[in-house]
Parts: C-alpha cells; structure tokens; sequence
C-alpha cells in the first residue's frame, strides 16, 4: 500500500496554501530540494543530472545557519537534501539536518547510502521525518556497473541501513528508511532478490520507479524504455507487503512515461516548490537548470524573501504562464501530478457538484 502517497502527490493536505494560489494571492513555497554539494561519490549510467559535471562546490554551512530560520518563518513546510551529488558527502549535513527542525522545517534525504555511517545516522535519525536510498540492483556486480562504482559498495549500503534500521528501533525513533529501485532491464530479474535483502533488514519500503529522461542529460541510454511490459511485477512483488513493510511499484507514473501524456496545458507547481544547487542559486525548476529564464537569484547574496519577491523571480512567473510549452518539460517531472491536480482545480468539468 503506498501510504505515503509516492505514486501521487500530498498537495490535497495543503488546502489553505492552494487556496491563496487560486485566490491569485502570493505563496511561498511549501516544498525545497537543496543540493548540499555538486561532488558526488557514484557515476550512475542513468544519472539525469550528469550535464552538472559533479562539481567539488558546496554550500557553507554559515549561508544556511541565515536561511534556514527564515525559510521557516516564511512557512516552507519540507526540505529534502539531495540534489545533483551525494548530500553525505557535505561535512556539515548533519548540521543542516538538525537546523532544518530546529527551524520548524521536516528534513529528509535522498542518498546513495555509503557513507551512511553509524555516527552519521546516530546524529540524524532523529531529526530526518525520512531518509530513501538508492540501491538499482540486487546483486554487488550489477551494482557496481550501474552505480559506476566497486562491487563492494553493495555491502557497505546493507551494512550502514541494517544498522540504522537496528538503531532506529532501539531508541524508538520515527524515521521512515525506505529504498528506491530504478527499473531498468539490467535489474529486471534482480528486483524480487532486494525486496527479500530490504525487507529483511527493516526498510519500511521498497519504490520501484520508472527512468525519466531528463533534457539536458548527457546519458540517452534509457531514453526509448518502454514500461507496459513490466506490469506483472506488481502482482509479484505485492506478495511481499506486510504490516512492515510494502513495496510501491509506481504504476501510474510508469504509465505516463509510456503514453507521455499531460492533461494540462500549463505549468502551475512552480509556486509551491523551489530548488537551491550546490552554488546557492535559487531555481524555479530542476528541469532547466542553467536556464536564467529559470533563474531567481542567489542565497548568499540576498534573503530568500528578497529573491523570491523579486522582478526576476516575476518575470521567470510570467515566461512560465505565457510561453513555456509543458510539452517540451520532462516526462514525469516532479511537479507532474501536482500539475494535473492544480489544472483540474483551474478547469472543472460540469459536475463537479454531485460529489
């Protein structure tokens, strides 16, 4: 069961934030992906950001110590640290963590788990509402050829989530440690063996998610996958749900990636999120970074209200409503079911009323 909504999005639990939005009044953002650093420890052959060039650059913790507390104050709700690298590879991302809740801000991370290490999740566990890791394989060869890395990284991830996972329940932590399986052909006969090794371990869940080709990536190998022939792994791997445990194979995202379909003609999410990289720049959207018509403004230079109140910030809005066509965005981008909810709002059919 996908209790937590992977496969769907959770702006219906935001209904004040979406009414000031339709009431043409201005927001902030609810949601924020920080790139904690460009540096990364992994060579995916899927990555979507590779055009980044995993730079070495990082964000100091001295600019966050500013902007968290205010982000806070202006009633952003989440923030996952992320990005384009490894945000473990930041050696003050336990900091971050920490100052994220102290400023009323759930944290989460999104990480590829080697240097997941006992200290490093004794520090955090408690402050993270969740942390996912990205393991696309069930054996250590297949690992290593997809994460372009060595094979014995495969144990080194198992190893740091079966002890978190340990610590967890020991201290009575809420932590929800899930992990997510990129379903390419390489891995198709790998899925069921690490549903049984994270299962086992104490993960909460296993995601099983399409590829999406992202613009700007360097790496086109997966950018013809087709997903309809895969629809028998849910049934198969549904077998494995437990009062523990549950595997969310993304179906309708799947789906979409097959019909590459959008019912709306708009793009609409981009007020309720935003992305900072790795150099401090405020972005509008992931998919086109680089873009200065994307392009907010930088947190080292100026307070986030003032960026995000700002002309440039105005006119990106005004690009995005006149003349950006969504058929040109990613296929199952972020904001995609997020974008077929605030269309649906924006465009009701004639029943609406007989609920």
């Amino acid at each position: 069961m996908d209790k937590y909504n992977i496969d769907s999005h959770k702006l219906i639990y935001h209904v004040s934030r979406v009414n000031d939005w339709l009431n043409g009044e201005p927001i902030y953002p609810i949601y924020m992906e920080i790139s904690p650093t460009g540096a990364c420890n992994h060579r995916c052959s899927f990555c979507g950001l590779d055009f980044m060039k995993y730079s070495s650059r990082k964000i100091d913790i001295s600019v966050l110590k500013k902007r968290l507390p205010e982000f806070g104050r202006l009633g952003l709700k989440s923030i996952m640290y992320a990005g384009e690298g490894e945000p473990f590879l930041h050696k003050d991302i336990a900091e971050m963590i920490m100052l994220s809740k102290e400023s009323g801000i759930d944290a989460a991370v999104t990480s590829n788990g080697v240097l997941f290490k006992k200290k490093l999740a004794e520090n955090i566990l408690s402050y993270c509402s969740w942390i996912k890791f990205s393991i696309n394989s069930g054996t250590p060869d297949t690992y290593a050829k997809i994460h372009g890395t060595k094979s014995e990284d495969f144990k080194t991830v198992i190893d740091n989530l079966c002890y978190a996972a340990e610590y967890r329940e020991k201290h009575g932590i809420k932590c929800t440690l899930g992990v997510q399986i990129l379903l390419l052909p390489e891995v198709e006969s790998e899925i069921e063996l690490l549903t049984k090794i994270v299962r086992d371990i104490g993960m909460d869940y296993l995601v099983v998610k399409p590829y999406s080709q992202h613009p700007q990536s360097i790496t086109k190998k997966y950018k013809d996958i087709v997903y309809s022939k895969y629809d028998y792994l849910y049934g198969k791997l549904k077998e494995y749900d437990s009062d523990t445990f549950s595997v969310i194979v993304r179906l309708n995202t799947m789906r979409s990636w097959d019909k590459c379909y959008k019912n709306y003609e708009k793009c609409f999410g981009l007020p309720f999120w935003s992305y900072i990289d790795a150099g401090g720049n405020v972005w509008g959207c992931s998919v086109y970074l680089n873009d200065n018509r994307f392009f907010y403004g930088n947190i080292i230079d100026n307070s986030f209200q003032e960026i995000w109140e700002s002309d440039r910030r105005k006119k990106s809005m005004n690009f995005v409503e006149n003349e950006l066509s969504v058929s040109k965005c990613r296929i199952n981008c972020r904001m995609d079911n997020i974008n077929k909810y605030l269309w649906e709002l924006h465009h009701p059919n004639d029943h609406v009323n007989f609920i």
